[in-house]
């Protein structure tokens, strides 16, 4: 069954079974860097959540999305149409790009990765646990990296337990980390999620925002 939601401007446009508009998303798109005009790709972008974000916060962006489920790049193309949003959705592996996105032409590229392993057993069934299960940072810092302009930007989020794994890969594919912000459920408690960004090509140097409570 399908169901509607609106966020802010938009309407999204959700599906029984697929990835749903969650806290991890609202909490990225707020925090990643973004300017009018700039072109934007979504990696794993299930239905085009973060699409719809970013698109309420600037305009005249072009937003284009990739996600290895078909039934959610439909979705996200359709998310995108029926708002007048401009961008290119297709179903494909991140880690085999097509040639429609070509190299080193966006400012922003932004993901949820998944956050458990392949080998960590049983997630969820279906396309959440398809969304939530992968190999590791590495696929996805190299796709960002071959998309970006150098001093383009790289936001993404992850749990506290793969931070160490994250910023090895990141500067690895010549990502440099940038700005992070670590986000808590309630004051006192540890972090459960953590933002970064980074900058294609970028200098060293790490700005660490304050935390943000969002349950």
């Amino acid at each position: 069954m399908r169901t509607t939601e609106q966020l802010g401007r938009y309407t999204l446009t959700q599906e029984d079974g697929l990835p749903k508009l969650g806290r991890d998303s609202l909490v990225l798109a707020e925090f990643a860097t973004l300017r009018d005009g700039w072109k934007v790709c979504d990696l794993g972008c299930g239905v085009g959540v973060l699409g719809l974000l970013l698109g309420e916060r600037a305009d005249c962006l072009t937003l284009d999305g990739v996600d290895i489920q078909r039934s959610c790049a439909e979705l996200a193309g359709e998310n995108l149409a029926q708002n007048g949003l401009s961008g290119t959705i297709v179903q494909a592996d991140v880690a085999q790009l097509p040639s429609t996105f070509p190299w080193g032409s966006y400012d922003l590229v932004i993901a949820n990765p998944p956050y458990f392993s392949s080998m960590a057993g049983k997630t969820a069934s279906g396309s959440r646990g398809i969304a939530r299960t992968g190999e590791g940072f590495l696929p996805w810092c190299r796709a960002a990296r071959r998309l970006l302009k150098n001093g383009g930007r790289f936001a993404l989020c992850c749990r506290p337990w793969d931070i160490n794994g994250l910023f090895h890969q990141l500067t690895a594919c010549n990502l440099e980390p940038k700005r992070l912000r670590c986000v808590q459920s309630a004051p006192g408690q540890a972090p459960n999620l953590i933002l970064v960004e980074a900058a294609a090509q970028g200098r060293p140097g790490l700005e660490w925002l304050p935390v943000l409570i969002r349950r």
